[in-house]
């Protein structure tokens, strides 16, 4: 069975960093959200290098390069 890969909207992401930093761990702002922490943490680093922005997110987010 062929995975499906979701794309998420950057308003998102911005909130799943946002709750992640506020509570402190990844894993279970993940788990609220439905998503994986993989995506949390890639996420929290593309926000901690200014990269977590629309016009970057296309050459700069992994999940989004995957699918292409």
């Amino acid at each position: 069975m062929k995975r499906v890969r979701k794309n998420y909207r950057l308003e998102f992401k911005i909130q799943a960093v946002s709750l992640s930093e506020q509570r402190g761990n990844v894993s279970s702002v993940a788990k609220e959200l439905g998503i994986c922490k993989e995506s949390s943490v890639t996420w929290r680093k593309l926000h901690r290098e200014a990269k977590l922005t629309k016009e970057k997110q296309i050459f700069s987010d992994p999940i989004i390069e995957a699918s292409q």
